[in-house]
C-alpha cells in the first residue's frame, strides 16, 4: 500500500510474422508496458522498426473508421476469446476497403448537410413569410424598382412607433404596422419615390432595421405560399431517399464494419507498442517493457501455451541508471482509491518512494474535521455527498468522510448547527479554550513534520542516497535539530530554561546540515561561503514557519464558533419568521462559505507542509497495454 508493486524489466523476442499475435497476448495478459530500453546494446544488435508500416496503416484506418462509424456506427461487437491479430497484409486491405467504402459515404453526408442546409433556409424563409403575410400584398408591385412608390420593409421599437409616423406623415411617407413581438414592430413605409433621402435620417434615429425580402417571396401571398409548399415536400421526399440510401448502406456494409472494428481493436496493441520502441532484424522482432515481479511467471505460462517455445524471454531487476524511468504500479484498497485524484492532482510517486495516499486519506480528513467540527454542518455535508455523480462521483466518499469527521469534531467540541447549549461536550469547546486548541494545533504540526521528515529519509534510502537521508535538512540531522529546538523552546515557554542537551543537539544538527551544504556546493569560496549560511539559515526558517501553519487549524476551529455567535448576534435582534430566516441562511452560508475554504486549507496543509518535503510527484504511471476498442470506435 506504502509502495509500488516491485517491477522487473523484460525483453521479449518473436519471429516478426507472429508479433501481431505476440501484442495481443500480451494486451490480453494486460500487466505488460511497453518501453524502450535504455541501453545502447538492443538498439545497436536490433536498428529496425519492424511495426512502423504496421502502425502507420493502422492509424490511417483508424481514422477512417471513425469517419465511418458517425453515419454506421453501432454498439461495439464483442471480442472473441481465440480470435488473432491481423498482418500487415490483412490490415492494409482493411485500409484499402475503408478509403472506398469513405468515398461512398462522404458523398452520401454531403447530401445530407445539403438537404439539412436547404431546410434552414426553407424554415428561414417560412418564419419571413408568416410575418408579412399580414400585409396581403403582392409584393413584386410593392418593390417595382421603376415604380413610383418608395416602399420599404423592415422592425423598430414599439415605443418609437408613434413618434416615427407622426414624423414620416410630414415627409408625405406612412407607415403601416403588419405584425408586433417582444417589443418590436414589424411595418411598411411608403411614399413618393425620390423622398427616401429625406426620412433616411428619421428611420436611422427611430433604430429603423431594413427586412431583407428574399426573391422567392417578392409575389404574390398565395404563389409564395405555393412555392414554400412545394419546397417543403420536394425536401421530404429527398431526405426520404437520403434515409433509404443510409438504411441500405448500414445494411450492405454493417456486417463488414462490425467485423473491421474487431480487426482494428485486435491490431492496436501492436501499432501502441511499437509507439515505445519494437525492435526488429530481418525476421525477428523484440519487445522490451516492465511487468510486475507477481507477473511474471503467469506471463511465461501464457507465453509457453501460446507459442510453444517460439518466443525467448528474459528479466531483470532494475537498474540503478534506470530510476527515472521505472513506471509505478500502485494497488489501493476500496476505501483509499477515492482520495487517489487528490493525490494524483499533485504527482505521481516515483517508483520505491513513499505512496502518500493512505497519509494524505486519514490526515485531510482528521484535519477538516478539526477545523469544521460540527453535528449539524457535518451532517448536510454528508447528505450533500451522497448525491453527488457523474463526473464528480469520486467526491462522494471523500465527501461523505469529511462530514463524518466533522460531525465526531461536532460531538468532541459539543456543537450542533452553531448551537453550544444543546449538546454536552464531550471534549472541549474551542472557543472556552483557546489557547490550549492553539498549543494543541502546534503539537499536531510537530507530529505531522516529524513524520515528513522521516519518510524522506525513508525515500532517499531506497533512491541510494544515504548521505542526503543521514545529513541534509530534510533528513535525519534536519530531524535532530528540528526536535532539539522544538523540545528547547517547549522549555523556554514553560519557563525553564533552554537546556544543554537541546542546545548541544540543535548545534550538532545545524552543523552537519551546514558541512554537508558545503561539501555539496562546489563555487567559489565567497559564493560557496554564502550558499551554504542562506541555505541553512533556511533550514531552520522553513521548518518552524511550516510549523506555524498547523495555527490555522485552530485558528478555523475558534473562526467556525465566532462566525456561528455572529449569525445568532443578528438573528436575535428579529421576532419570528426573521429570526429563523437569520439562522437558516446564516447556516447555509457557514457551510459554503467556510467549508469551502476548509476544505481548500486542509488541502494547502497536505500539499505545501506535507509533499513538498518528500513527495516528488514525477513519477512515471505504469500504463500496460490492454485489449479494449481503439479511439472513436467505442
Amino acid at each position: 500500500m506504502f509502495r509500488a508493486l516491485p517491477m522487473a524489466r523484460v525483453t521479449l523476442w518473436f519471429l516478426a510474422s507472429e508479433a501481431p499475435d505476440a501484442a495481443l497476448l500480451l494486451a490480453r495478459h494486460g500487466n505488460f508496458g511497453p518501453a524502450p530500453d535504455t541501453g545502447e546494446e538492443l538498439r545497436v544488435a536490433f536498428p529496425e522498426s519492424p511495426a512502423e508500416r504496421y502502425r502507420e496503416t493502422y492509424q490511417e484506418a483508424e481514422s477512417r473508421l471513425a469517419k465511418i462509424l458517425e453515419h454506421c456506427g453501432g454498439p461495439m461487437p464483442e471480442i472473441p476469446a481465440d480470435a488473432v491479430a491481423p498482418g500487415l497484409g490483412e490490415l492494409e486491405e482493411i485500409n484499402d476497403w475503408l478509403r472506398q467504402l469513405w468515398h461512398t459515404c462522404s458523398s452520401v453526408s454531403e447530401n445530407e448537410q445539403r438537404i439539412q442546409e436547404e431546410q434552414k433556409r426553407l424554415a428561414a424563409l417560412q418564419e419571413t413569410f408568416t410575418r408579412l403575410e399580414g400585409l396581403n400584398l403582392d409584393l413584386s408591385r410593392l418593390f417595382r424598382p421603376r415604380g413610383l412608390l418608395d416602399a420599404r420593409l423592415g422592425q423598430v421599437p414599439a415605443s418609437n412607433v408613434r413618434r416615427l409616423k407622426d414624423a414620416l406623415q410630414l415627409a408625405g411617407f406612412v407607415l403601416s404596422v403588419f405584425d408586433q413581438t417582444e417589443g418590436q414592430v414589424f411595418a411598411v413605409v411608403a411614399g413618393p419615390r425620390g423622398g427616401g433621402d429625406e426620412i433616411g435620417g428619421l428611420l436611422s434615429q427611430a433604430g429603423w432595421r431594413e427586412l431583407p425580402v428574399p426573391k422567392e417571396l417578392q409575389t404574390h401571398p398565395e404563389q409564395a405560399r405555393n412555392f414554400l409548399a412545394a419546397e417543403a415536400k420536394r425536401l421530404e421526399v429527398e431526405y426520404g431517399a437520403h434515409c433509404r440510401l443510409m438504411g441500405e448502406n448500414v445494411s450492405r456494409f454493417g456486417e463488414r464494419i462490425r467485423e473491421i472494428r474487431v480487426q482494428l481493436a485486435l491490431a492496436r496493441p501492436l501499432a501502441e507498442a511499437s509507439m515505445q520502441g519494437v525492435r526488429g532484424k530481418r525476421h525477428l522482432a523484440v519487445f522490451s517493457g516492465w511487468v510486475p515481479k507477481r507477473d511474471l511467471k503467469a506471463l511465461h505460462a501464457d507465453l509457453e501455451a501460446r507459442f510453444h517455445g517460439r518466443y525467448q524471454m528474459s528479466s531483470r531487476a532494475p537498474a540503478p541508471e534506470e530510476a527515472g524511468h521505472i513506471p509505478s504500479l500502485l494497488v489501493y484498497p476500496f476505501w483509499i482509491k477515492p482520495f487517489v485524484p487528490l493525490v494524483k492532482s499533485y504527482g505521481v510517486p516515483r517508483y520505491g518512494e513513499f505512496d502518500p495516499s493512505l497519509l494524505f486519506a486519514v490526515t485531510y480528513i482528521f484535519l477538516f474535521g478539526a477545523m469544521f467540527g460540527d453535528v449539524g454542518h457535518g451532517a448536510v455535508i454528508m447528505a450533500l455527498a451522497a448525491f453527488l455523480g457523474g463526473k464528480l462521483n469520486w467526491l462522494r466518499v471523500v465527501g461523505m468522510c469529511a462530514g463524518a469527521s466533522s460531525i465526531l469534531f461536532g460531538f468532541l467540541y459539543g456543537s450542533i448547527f452553531g448551537y453550544e447549549e444543546v449538546l454536552h461536550p464531550l471534549w472541549q469547546s474551542p472557543l472556552h479554550h483557546a489557547g490550549e486548541m492553539l498549543v494543541l494545533a502546534v503539537y499536531g504540526g510537530v507530529g505531522f513534520i516529524c513524520a515528513t521528515l522521516l519518510i524522506n529519509t525513508y525515500n532517499r534510502v531506497k533512491a541510494g542516497h544515504t548521505a542526503e537521508a543521514l545529513f541534509d535538512s530534510t533528513g535525519l540531522a534536519g530531524l535532530v535539530f528540528y526536535l532539539a529546538m522544538v523540545f528547547g523552546l517547549r522549555a523556554v515557554f514553560t519557563g525553564e530554561a533552554f537546556g544543554t542537551s537541546s542546545a548541544v543537539a540543535a548545534l550538532l544538527g545545524i552543523g552537519v546540515i551546514a558541512a554537508f551544504k558545503w561539501l555539496e556546493s562546489h563555487a567559489g569560496l565567497g559564493e560557496r561561503l554564502l550558499v551554504t549560511f542562506i541555505e541553512t539559515l533556511e533550514t531552520g526558517i522553513n521548518l518552524f514557519a511550516n510549523t506555524l501553519s498547523f495555527l490555522r487549524v485552530a485558528a478555523f476551529s475558534l473562526n467556525h464558533v465566532a462566525l456561528a455567535l455572529a449569525i445568532f448576534t443578528l438573528a436575535r435582534g428579529m421576532d419570528g419568521a426573521g429570526h429563523w430566516v437569520t439562522v437558516v441562511l446564516g447556516n447555509v452560508v457557514i457551510i459554503v462559505l467556510e467549508g469551502g475554504i476548509v476544505a481548500i486549507q486542509a488541502l494547502r496543509l497536505m500539499y505545501y507542509e506535507g509533499f513538498s518535503r518528500f513527495f516528488g510527484g514525477d513519477g512515471v504511471e505504469f500504463n500496460p497495454l490492454r485489449l479494449e476498442p481503439g479511439r472513436g470506435q467505442g
